[in-house]
């Protein structure tokens, strides 16, 4: 089996619930007639991210229903980026996952928080998430300050993922992130990487773009520019993921009771 899979690069409308999501839906449905399986969003495209004020009222709406209705009415899974509520007050960087059947698979809290940015509008998620799979294809995910550590990667490599779905909005001056850092964990941990993007200005920030969908070997199998608004579309091949770990043994060759 493999999986299909759209990674959406835009920038999105600030604040605007009702705009975004319908930029989600006609993104699914161009990721439907380019075969597409699944539809990955950037980090927190459903509400905007840098907007502050807003946050916490949009954050109250029932935001993963209305992407799995996008999902069941198109016939695609989706991973979407957006703000949950916390129990006890504050809200989280999330994602939710649904199928194709507008079934929710799963939810993931941002866990590493990036500066003041993220500090002052999210408290952090203090669990990675399990794994799960979808046509025979085991994916973990993460949302963009978090791949930057190695430990993330590296857990969701242990627990034989094929792909790591990272949502994000990597902005100036850090484009060497998108460019030099995602190929290296996928070679490290012999996983692809679906790494995806927003482009454009939102507030005083500036994101790069440059999403990319890269194999266990580092290769990019998919790509975008910095300014480029639509789909890279790539095919996760778990029999990829096992060559690669026979090719590239690290994580077999592991001494774990030295580290």
């Amino acid at each position: 089996m493999t999986l299909t899979i759209a990674g959406l690069q835009h920038a999105g409308v600030p604040g605007d619930v009702d705009a975004n999501l319908a930029i989600i839906e006609q993104a699914a449905r161009d990721a439907v007639e380019r075969g597409a399986s699944m539809l990955v969003t950037p980090e927190m495209l459903v509400t905007g991210y840098n907007i502050t004020g807003s946050l916490d009222e949009l954050a109250a709406l029932d935001l993963p229903a209305r992407v799995a209705d996008i999902a069941k009415s198109v016939g695609i899974a989706i991973v979407a980026g957006l703000p949950l509520p916390r129990e006890s007050g504050g809200i989280y960087n999330a994602l939710v996952v649904v199928d194709s059947h507008g079934i929710e698979l799963t939810r993931y809290r941002k866990t590493h928080l990036f500066a003041d940015l993220d500090r002052s509008l999210f408290s952090a998620g203090d669990e990675l998430p399990e794994p799960i799979d979808i046509d025979g294809v085991r994916l973990s995910f993460l949302i963009c300050y978090d791949v930057e550590f190695p430990e993330t990667v590296r857990a969701a490599a242990l627990a034989g993922v094929d792909a790591i779905i990272v949502p994000t909005a990597q902005m100036e001056p850090f484009a060497h992130i998108a460019e030099q850092l995602i190929p290296v964990r996928a070679w490290e941990n012999q996983v692809h990487v679906v790494y995806v993007n927003r482009c454009g200005a939102e507030g005083d920030l500036r994101y790069v773009g440059r999403s990319s969908i890269v194999a266990p070997s580092g290769e990019r199998l998919a790509s975008l520019g910095e300014a480029e608004s639509g789909l890279m579309v790539a095919t996760i091949d778990p029999d990829a993921t096992a060559r690669a770990r026979i090719a590239n043994p690290y994580l077999a060759d592991r001494r774990p009771e030295l580290y």
